[in-house]
């Protein structure tokens, strides 16, 4: 009984699973992306066995690009990008390249999935048609501005006297008080 358990054991270490598989190419770096734009802060998503090493956003162009460094030949990643950041029809181009990766859209995200091969240094941009769709862009409101002051004024007048009237009546209260709590 003790041999047949101590083979079963030995067997164990010895013989390994035929059928195990590398996780590299399937494993997912989450990076979230905060692009500012038009005043507003924008997450873009990815989850990828690649890493983004940088971006960029212009506005003019409606034009997200990534910079994108990989040490595996085959590449997988998938992009959440706002409707409101950018969105309707979507033109990529990877390394300069024409490229046609699979998007799904609803009214509040594009779902991009990629597929493409190639390590080392790559460059996906990705044009929209439209830009903070619904959204007003906060850096071209311009405030409504103050009269300017004049030399020497600070606060005010009758704001000055009200803060040195309630100053004085606080102080004539205290003192009262004190004058009060010595007679008794």
């Amino acid at each position: 009984m003790k041999t047949l358990f101590l083979v079963s054991l030995v067997l164990l270490f010895v013989i390994s699973p035929a059928y195990g598989q590398s996780l590299s190419d399937a494993t997912g770096l989450v990076t979230r992306l905060d692009v500012k734009t038009g005043g507003h802060t924008f997450e873009v998503e990815t989850v990828s066995n690649f890493n983004i090493q940088d971006f960029n956003f212009d506005k003019d162009e409606k034009k997200l690009s990534l910079f994108i460094n990989s040490g595996l030949e085959r590449n997988l990643g998938e992009l959440l990008i706002p409707q409101t950041l950018l969105g309707g029809n979507f033109t990529f181009y990877l390394n300069d390249q024409p490229y046609f990766p699979k998007v799904h859209s609803n009214e509040k995200i594009s779902f991009v999935t990629l597929n493409f091969t190639g390590s080392g240094e790559n460059k996906l941009e990705i044009f929209g048609t439209t830009y903070l769709d619904g959204l007003t862009d906060k850096s071209e409101i311009i405030p409504e501005e103050l009269p300017p002051l004049q030399k020497g004024e600070t606060l005010p007048d009758s704001l000055g006297w009200l803060i040195l009237v309630g100053f004085l009546a606080v102080v004539s209260a205290v003192v009262v008080v004190k004058i009060k709590k010595q007679k008794s």
